[in-house]
């Protein structure tokens, strides 16, 4: 008997309407279009506007797009796991709040936390449940709301991050397609390096957190840097290589939007031409956990049944990885 294999048979994504381009920001900080281009790659992002507006409020259309593409109701789901270091509320989880908002009512789901690799690490969550064979409809999410972490004095991290979400549906394969290998890693020794100092039960809020400014992303770019373009590389590399595979034989890069130049070293790493790599941090910046999703959302319509693609992502933690996966379907 052959093993269950997840495949993913539909994609949904959001971004907010609202357009923080590089001019904006350069009457907010000390900054210019041609700094932030050469250094990123990054020449607008999308911000979620809006009075009570969260992270659910755009994972909830991209799940919705995701059932109307597949032919399903929300309430044949039967998990969902959102991948987000933005959820609504400490708890319940946001997954909670997104089944809610779109009647999938039989659905369990809890959140992910891990950074801008949280998609990676839920997809290989949700593949499980599905290959374990006691589910048939799991929802994996990445979404962030960056925004209500940013710190828009700070020159050095507004001008990276960016609103958005995207979803897959993993249902089991008919066929030799699906998710295939995933190599995942995590150091914590890089919290040193990037993380939000304060809000969980290190550091609870309070005047004096909130005064330091400590409920903002902080990050310590160069050493970040390094370690992304090596972690980032590698996972890709080494799952490669694990897999008997060689940059010939990808249809695609599915690569975390953090940086232009550590996509640009992951595919170098790999062999692969760059006319293989899925490319949008120009136009949405660093989601986070919605990166990945938001280019397969995109490229949907570029991809073909049999299609091998690498995922691969970088995150605080540090949290890194890569996937390999089997594309299922072919877009009518």
């Amino acid at each position: 008997m052959l093993a269950i294999k997840a495949a993913i048979t539909a994609v949904g994504g959001y971004v907010p309407e609202y357009r923080l381009t590089n001019a904006i920001l350069e009457t907010m900080v000390d900054t210019n279009d041609e700094w932030i281009k050469t250094r990123t790659g990054i020449e607008e992002r999308r911000l979620l506007k809006g009075e009570g507006l969260a992270t659910s409020d755009m994972a909830a259309p991209a799940v919705l797009e995701l059932c109307r593409k597949r032919g399903i109701q929300p309430d044949e789901i039967d998990c969902m796991i959102v991948g987000t270091v933005t959820p609504d509320m400490v708890f319940p989880a946001t997954a909670n709040i997104v089944c809610d908002k779109i009647g999938a009512k039989n659905a369990w789901g809890f959140d992910l936390s891990a950074a801008c690799s949280g998609f990676l690490y839920a997809l290989t969550t949700g593949a499980s449940l599905i290959e374990s064979g006691r589910y048939k409809k799991v929802v994996v999410v990445g979404a962030d709301k960056m925004s209500a972490i940013v710190d828009y004095t700070d020159r050095t991290t507004c001008i990276i991050f960016g609103d958005g979400a995207g979803a897959v549906l993993l249902e089991p394969s008919a066929d030799e397609n699906g998710v295939l290998d995933s190599l995942l890693k995590s150091d914590g020794s890089g919290k040193t390096y990037l993380h939000m100092k304060a809000g969980g039960s290190l550091k609870p809020p309070s005047h004096e957190t909130v005064d330091a400014k400590e409920h903002y992303i902080f990050q310590d770019g160069q050493p970040v840097f390094k370690a992304a373009v090596k972690g980032m590389a590698d996972a890709a590399y080494d799952l490669l290589q694990r897999n008997n595979l060689t940059g010939d034989d990808i249809a695609w890069l599915v690569p975390h939007q953090a940086n232009k130049r550590i996509i640009d070293a992951t595919a170098n790493r790999m062999g692969l031409a760059h006319e293989k790599v899925m490319l949008n941090i120009q136009r949405f910046g660093n989601t986070t956990a919605a990166t990945i999703p938001l280019c397969l959302w995109e490229w949907e319509k570029q991809l073909h049944k049999g299609d091998k693609i690498v995922l691969a992502a970088f995150g605080g933690g540090f949290t890194w990885g890569a996937t390999l996966v089997q594309w299922a379907y072919d877009t009518k």
